[in-house]
């Protein structure tokens, strides 16, 4: 494990475990790299995995300044520079996607070799032309609602969201842990970048991405409906769909035996994924 400084002075934290192509994990909102504890051994079969804490989650600092995808987005360009890694396959959970969409309108492919996203919309608030929203975070209104909830009783919320999250049952000790990474984000941390992350829509960007790409998109979550995900391979060019028919919102927690070989297939270019055209 180790930490690096970005260039505006936060301090983030990322662990490492593996050798080979480098596998860079980024989570969710809310969340920290240790939200991929079932997968790492397995991953760090075939690939260098790296997870990073988002700022203002997990071990790395909460400052009070720097609470938009792009901000996230540098400070993920940032740790690319820093530990030198090239030819780097960047996988981005929910929140993680938009942090990897705008690092390629910022930075184009920079050090990039591939793109794999997990279980996000391109857009999450309703509109005429987009009926795919986010379950509880649909509108002005709804955002407002929710950095309420978050902010009178945070461990309340967190409690919620893990039981919204999953399909499969954790055990105690994994239960506790989510939970317990979870309560690092501060209220302040998650509600500034919550709203700056439901507002955006990516739809106009996906189209003109050509990093290779895997979507990956669960059919029982309580986030999203599947749809929306399943647009973001429908949008990039040439991307590879691969559906959790059996998954919620966290597909690498609920059926991580199929994730693992979807992922290592494509970092390998073997036949491990099973594609929807």
């Amino acid at each position: 494990m180790g930490t690096i400084t970005t260039s505006d002075g936060v301090e983030l934290h990322y662990e490492e475990q593996g050798t080979g192509p480098p596998l860079v994990l980024i989570h969710g909102w809310g969340f920290s790299g240790r939200f991929f504890t079932r997968n790492l051994d397995a991953l760090a079969e075939h690939a260098r995995v790296i997870t990073v804490d988002l700022r203002g989650h997990g071990d790395s600092g909460k400052p009070r300044h720097g609470y938009r995808v792009s901000r996230l987005a540098k400070d993920l360009f940032e740790l690319l520079e820093a530990l030198d890694l090239r030819e780097v396959t960047v996988l981005g959970w929910s929140l993680g996607c938009p942090v990897i969409w705008s690092y390629l309108e910022l930075f184009g492919s920079h050090r990039l070799a591939r793109a794999v996203y997990v279980q996000q919309a391109p857009r999450q608030y309703y509109a005429p032309d987009w009926k795919h929203a986010h379950a509880t975070c649909y509108d002005e209104p709804s955002l407002a609602a929710l950095q309420t909830q978050l902010t009178c009783d945070p461990a309340a919320f967190d409690e919620d969201q893990v039981r919204t999250i999953l399909t499969a049952e954790p055990t105690p000790r994994e239960r506790d842990l989510l939970l317990a990474e979870m309560a690092k984000s501060p209220a302040y941390a998650r509600n500034a970048l919550m709203a700056d992350h439901t507002r955006h829509d990516w739809r106009d960007l996906l189209p003109t991405i050509r990093l290779p790409s895997l979507v990956l998109v669960a059919r029982q979550d309580q986030v999203f409906p599947w749809q929306g995900p399943a647009w973001v391979g429908e949008a990039l060019p040439d991307a590879r769909t691969v559906f959790f028919e059996h998954s919620g919102h966290a597909l690498f927690f609920d059926e991580p035996e199929k994730f693992h070989r979807t992922v290592t297939g494509f970092l390998t270019g073997s036949n491990g994924t099973e594609v929807l055209v």
